[in-house]
C-alpha cells in the first residue's frame, strides 16, 4: 500500500535478558522515550497498535496486553488494537497505523512492538513458536517439519526438534541444505553472515550481543542443527521498541526535523504459489514507493538464521538467484559497503523478541536516515527498507511485511 505518513518519534530498550522486568514495563520505557523523541506529550496519541506475540503463552497476559501497557503509563480512553501475527506482529502494527494516518483518520499514532520470550521453563518459549503453524494439521509442527524435508529431499530430525531446540531452526536448517545443493552456498558464507552482523552489533548499544566474532569462530560454536552453529541462530530476547507516526499534516505543523516518509508498506499472506512470498511482498513495496532496490541505502532484514539473510538478499531482489553468498565475500553489505544490511546487529546479533522485532527495524532505519547512528552510521543514507516475516503456512511464511522509508531534505 502507498503511504503518507511520518515516523516523528523513536524510543526502544535494549534487547536481551530482562526476567526481572514486567512486560508492561518494557513496552512503557521505548512508549516514553519515543513520545519525547516526538516532542509530544501523551495527551497527542489518538490511537496505539500494541504488538506482542507471545504474552500469552510466556506470561498468560491475553487479549489486553496494550491496553494494560499504556495504563501504566497514564494512556487511556483512545482506540487501541492489540496485534498478533507471529514475527511479523508489530512491523504489522506499523503498517496498520500507518493506513490509518495515510486514510485521514488520525494525526498521531503510537505503534509498540513489545515481548518477553525468557522465562524458567523453556517449554513456554518453545511453545510460543510451536504455536506458529497450523496446530490442527496432523502432528502440527513437526508435519510442518516433516513436508518441508521431503520436499528438501532430506532426513527431518524429529526426536529433537521442538525439544532441544526451536523447530524453527530445523526448518533453517533444511533451507540452508537446499541452498548449498542448488548454488554451491558455502558454511562460510553463512558464517560469514553472522560474523558480519556481529561487527554491526557490536556499534549497538541496544544489541543483545555485542561480542565481534570471526568467520571461524562462528564455525567453531556448537552445532545446533547441521549446517547452523549456535551463532547462526537468533536468539530468544525480551525488549520493546516503539515509534509516533504522524501525518503530513501533522508533520508540517510540527516542522519535523529531519523528516522520514513512510513511502509504501506491503502486508501479505503465504498462499500456495509458484512466487515466493517475500518477492511478492517487495515488489508490492517497490512499486507503491516508486524504488527499486538499486536505490536502497541500508536494508533491515529478518535474518533469523544466517541461511535466511542470504536467502531473502534474493527474494528482495538485491542479487540474481544463488548469488546472495557472493555479496558476502565481497562485503556488499557489510558497513560501509555499497548497501550495507543489518546494521543494528540483524536478530542475529541485536536479538529476537517476536513482538519487538519489526518495530525495532523501523526504529533502526529512521534513526540512520536522520543521521543519529554514531559508530554504525551509513553515509548519506536516504532510503531504507525494512523486512519482516513469520509463522509457517503450507511451506512458506504465514505472514510478511515489507516498508520503504526515505528521508526528506
Amino acid at each position: 500500500m502507498k503511504m503518507n505518513a511520518y515516523v516523528a518519534g523513536t524510543g526502544m530498550t535494549r534487547f536481551g535478558k530482562h526476567l526481572e522486568t514486567p512486560l508492561k514495563s518494557l513496552a512503557g520505557s521505548a512508549i516514553r522515550e519515543a513520545i519525547a523523541d516526538a516532542g509530544l506529550s501523551n495527551s497527542d496519541i489518538q490511537a496505539a497498535y500494541m504488538g506482542n506475540g507471545a504474552g500469552g503463552i510466556v506470561q498468560g497476559q491475553e487479549m489486553i496486553s496494550g491496553q494494560i501497557a499504556l495504563r501504566e503509563i497514564g494512556i487511556g480512553k483512545i482506540p487501541v488494537v492489540n496485534v498478533e501475527n507471529a514475527c511479523a506482529t508489530s512491523s504489522t502494527a506499523f503498517n496498520q497505523a500507518c493506513a490509518m494516518v495515510t486514510g485521514g483518520l488520525y494525526d498521531v499514532v503510537l505503534v509498540c512492538g513489545f515481548e518477553k520470550l525468557f522465562h524458567e521453563d523453556k517449554a513456554r518459549t518453545f511453545a510460543a513458536f510451536d504455536g506458529a503453524v497450523d496446530t490442527e494439521l496432523p502432528d502440527g509442527m513437526l508435519g510442518a517439519l516433516q513436508a518441508l524435508a521431503e520436499k528438501a529431499g532430506e532426513e527431518a530430525d524429529l526426536a529433537n526438534a521442538g525439544k532441544t531446540r526451536s523447530v524453527f531452526m530445523d526448518i533453517y536448517s533444511l533451507l540452508a541444505i537446499a541452498h548449498m545443493k542448488n548454488y554451491g552456498t558455502t558454511v562460510e558464507q553463512f558464517a560469514g553472515v553472522t560474523a558480519k552482523n556481529s561487527f554491526h552489533g557490536s556499534l549497538n548499544p541496544r544489541a543483545q550481543f555485542q561480542q565481534v566474532m570471526s568467520v571461524q569462530e562462528v564455525l567453531e560454536s556448537r552445532e545446533i542443527v547441521f549446517p547452523l552453529t549456535l551463532p547462526m541462530c537468533s536468539p530468544i530476547g525480551d525488549g520493546a521498541a516503539a515509534m509516533v507516526v504522524v501525518s503530513e499534516r501533522k508533520a508540517r505543523q510540527m516542522a519535523l526535523r529531519n523528516p522520514v516518509r513512510v513511502l509504501s508498506s506491503a502486508l501479505v499472506s503465504g498462499w500456495e504459489m509458484t512466487t515466493e512470498v517475500g518477492s511478492y511482498a517487495a515488489g508490492l513495496a517497490y512499486e507503491t514507493a516508486g524504488v527499486g532496490p538499486q536505490d536502497l541505502s541500508l536494508v533491515e532484514l529478518h535474518d533469523a538464521s544466517a541461511p535466511s539473510e542470504i536467502v531473502a538478499y534474493e527474494y528482495l531482489g538485491l542479487c540474481a538467484k544463488g548469488g546472495g553468498g557472493r555479496l558476502i565475500d565481497e562485503g556488499t553489505t557489510r558497513l560501509g559497503g555499497k548497501l550495507p544490511v543489518n546494521v543494528s546487529g540483524g536478530l542475529l546479533r541485536k536479538g529476537h523478541p517476536i513482538g519487538a522485532t519489526g518495530a525495532a527495524q523501523i526504529v533502526e532505519l529512521t534513526e540512520q536516515l536522520q543521521g543519529r547512528c554514531q559508530a554504525r552510521q551509513v553515509e548519506n543514507a536516504r532510503i531504507g527498507l525494512a523486512h519482516n516475516g513469520g509463522g509457517l503456512i503450507g511451506l512458506d511464511a504465514a505472514a510478511t511485511v515489507v516498508s520503504i522509508l526515505a528521508r526528506e531534505d
